[in-house]
Order: structure tokens, then C-alpha cells, then sequence
């Protein structure tokens, strides 16, 4: 029976490095590899789990506040704003704000001040998802390359091991 190998046998072996040379990431890698721990897991669920009120509620506006429906809902608010103030309660003197419209200005120009750096900083959290995403995978494809490598050695042993009993096996026959 072998001995377990460790950490930094795993590393000389494999990657051809010492345990003190190694990445972060390579690290975790080898670790789970020594443990026989699966490194798999869903990003977006782990990304959800650990965020805050605020973000969730970043997302959310970002997600309301970049469709179809807002947009449509927006323009149609808007239209019925200036036709109200315009053609209905102008024509009655009651106009809340006439044209040209200056509080509906001031109101779209706070949207926006609020509106854009909630978006902003969705779009950054999103960023950080797609970066803890792609060092996951470069994680679980750097797992899977050590594993074929180590697939490709124990195939290997067994080529070699299987020729000299065919070997020794050719050589009593004769």
C-alpha cells in the first residue's frame, strides 16, 4: 500500500512547484485534492446568500428600472403628465405645473440622480459575481486538469505494469 502523499508532494508532482510557490487558488485546489473534497458550487447561490439589503435591493431596481415595462410605464406617465397639465387642467386655469413643465423636470432630474448610482452599483456587484464566477472556474478547471494528469499517470503504470507481465509471461512460454 502507498503512503498518502501530501500537500506539497501533490504540488511538486503535479504542478512542479513547491507548496510555497503556489497561488491561492492552487492551493485550494490541492488541499481539496488531498482531502478528496469536491470544489463544485453554485456561484449565484453563494453570491445571493451573502448579500446584504441593500444590494439585493440594487439588483432589484436595476432589474425594474432597465425593462420594457418601466419604460412603457415611464413614457406613459409622462405623456399623461403634459396632456393633464397642458390640455385638461390648463384649459380650466388649474394646471399644477404648465408647460414648460418645471417640476416634472425637477422630478425626472431626481430620478436620475437616484436612479443612476443604485444602478451603478449593481452593475458593480454584478461585476463582482462574474469575478468570484471566474476564479471559481479557473479553480474547478485547474481541479479537473490535475485530475486527468493524475488519470494519465495511473493509466501510464498500468501500461507499463501490464507489459512486463506480458513480458514475463512471453519469456516462460518459450
Amino acid at each position: 500500500m502507498t503512503t498518502p502523499r501530501t500537500v506539497d508532494d501533490l504540488a511538486l508532482e503535479l504542478l512542479g512547484k513547491t507548496s510555497d510557490a503556489l497561488s491561492p487558488a492552487e492551493s485550494r485546489v490541492l488541499e481539496r485534492i488531498h482531502k478528496r473534497e469536491s470544489i463544485s458550487k453554485d456561484m449565484g447561490v453563494t453570491h445571493e446568500d451573502d448579500a446584504t439589503y441593500g444590494e439585493r435591493l440594487s439588483d432589484h431596481v436595476a432589474a425594474v428600472g432597465g425593462s420594457w415595462g418601466f419604460i412603457i410605464a415611464f413614457g406613459v406617465v409622462l405623456f399623461g403628465w403634459m396632456i393633464l397639465n397642458s390640455q385638461i387642467l390648463g384649459r380650466m386655469g388649474l394646471a399644477f405645473d404648465p408647460y414648460p413643465f418645471i417640476f416634472l423636470n425637477l422630478m425626472l432630474s431626481t430620478l436620475a440622480a437616484i436612479q443612476a448610482p443604485i444602478i451603478m452599483m449593481s452593475q458593480n456587484r454584478q461585476a463582482d459575481k462574474d469575478r468570484a464566477a471566474a476564479s471559481h472556474d479557473y479553480e474547478v478547471n485547474l481541479r479537473a486538469e490535475l485530475e486527468i494528469l493524475r488519470l494519465h499517470e495511473k493509466v501510464n503504470h498500468l501500461i507499463e505494469a501490464v507489459a512486463k507481465i506480458d513480458g514475463q509471461s512471453d519469456g516462460k512460454t518459450k
